[in-house]
């Protein structure tokens, strides 16, 4: 193997790893949105009612959606670097569309288990699906103006905070969609909704900044350059969370709130917006994300070899473990003696409010769950490694 093929594999397992760890603590809100007590009545964030480790718990999973959003466009990056700039941008255009269609059809069924569709859920994998067609149209154009564009959303976007939203219900529709949403209801029919959870554009901005830093990655790129890199502006990104928080003039939704209690103040401290992510938000998570990339770049030992595993093949992971969480929460359903007439709730099936366990359980169910789906993503990252069929690209 040359010098080149080294390099490229270093770079590509670094990725890997960060996207392995993120997909593993993501598993961890969604078992908690499970399993969890106090899951549908209780916010884990509020500062006036939370613990510190129900607090942890939610918190440590903002770091999950915007560096998968952020790899994504640094991976279409390094994708499109081994296709014409038509290829590319079909490809993205291509693959946006199926992500939404899968959003809809393949997540939603398994987060809800309603093969009515009554509640149709758009989350990451719908913003990213759009991103993606957002990027496979400027990409065309340049690479500057696809960093430059996401700059400009991460940063620019909390300015619709400080202007009242459009009194008409359309246009107030097309700003949540596209900029504010933090849990838009739209009624299609009488009983069928759609739930917008992640508003488009905030998240395509994460998108387009991942795409620009992709550069770094590509083939020539000196490694000790580009782990410098990382680490100045993840420092700087981090600096910048704490400046924006300190100063708490702009760059999240709400004002931090400040309290007469010092564990109350420093948990508002880190409780920023991820519904839509603020800047503060993406500051907070995103500094980080480069940092780990920057030190794990040369790193090989059991726990990255694992983490890897599950980063190589995020998208299988994803789809299965939301079925292998609900499936085992209806056994838990009708072993805890809960009846039929409990099934229907909203939006989860099998999901009463009044049922759920403490966090230790919450905890095991989590460690169990991810655990028992190593060997399946070993084996589908082998056979993607083995084989080339087309629709391997799409997942």
């Amino acid at each position: 193997m040359n010098a080149d093929s080294t390099t490229l594999s270093k770079r590509i397992l670094s990725i890997d790893i960060l996207r392995g760890l993120v997909m593993i603590i993501m598993a961890l809100d969604h078992t908690r949105d499970f399993f969890h007590i106090g899951a549908m009545t209780g916010d884990p964030l509020n500062p006036d009612t939370t613990t510190g480790m129900l607090f942890f718990t939610r918190w440590i999973t903002h770091f999950c959606a915007p560096t998968f959003v952020f790899l994504s466009g640094l991976s279409a990056y390094l994708s499109a670097q081994n296709k014409t700039p038509a290829q590319a941008s079909s490809f993205l255009l291509k693959r946006g569309l199926w992500l939404i269609i899968i959003e809809i059809a393949v997540i939603t069924l398994g987060l809800t288990f309603n093969p009515f569709y009554n509640f149709v859920i758009l989350q990451v994998i719908w913003a990213i699906g759009c991103s993606m067609i957002f990027l496979a149209l400027l990409s065309r154009i340049s690479y500057k103006i696809v960093l430059i564009t996401g700059l400009i959303l991460v940063f620019g976007h909390n300015l619709f905070n400080l202007f009242p939203a459009p009194t008409d219900a359309d246009g107030g529709l097309i700003l949540k969609v596209f900029f504010t949403a933090a849990g838009t209801v739209i009624p299609l029919a009488k009983n069928h909704l759609i739930g917008d959870f992640y508003a488009i554009l905030p998240w395509t901005g994460i998108m387009f900044i991942g795409y620009g830093l992709g550069a770094w990655y590509k083939k020539g790129y000196a490694a000790d350059r580009r782990k410098r890199n990382l680490i100045i502006v993840g420092s700087l990104t981090v600096f910048a969370f704490i400046a924006l928080r300190l100063i708490n003039v702009y760059g999240d939704p709400a004002p931090r709130k400040e309290y007469h209690d010092l564990f109350k103040n420093l948990l508002a401290f880190f409780n920023v917006s991820k519904y839509p992510p603020s800047l503060q938000y993406a500051t907070m998570t995103l500094g980080p994300a480069m940092l780990i990339l920057a030190f794990t770049e040369n790193i090989s030992n059991w726990f990255t070899r694992i983490t890897s595993v599950y980063g190589a093949v995020p998208f299988f992971y994803y789809v299965l473990h939301f079925y292998l969480l609900h499936t085992l929460l209806v056994v838990v359903f009708f072993a805890t003696g809960h009846h039929s007439k409990e099934i229907e709730q909203v939006p989860f099936l099998f999901r009463p409010v009044a049922f759920g366990f403490s966090l230790p359980i919450v905890y095991l169910i989590w460690l169990c769950t991810v655990a028992s789906l190593y060997l399946p993503c070993r084996w589908f990252k082998k056979y993607k490694e083995i084989h080339r069929q087309w629709w391997l690209s799409y997942v």
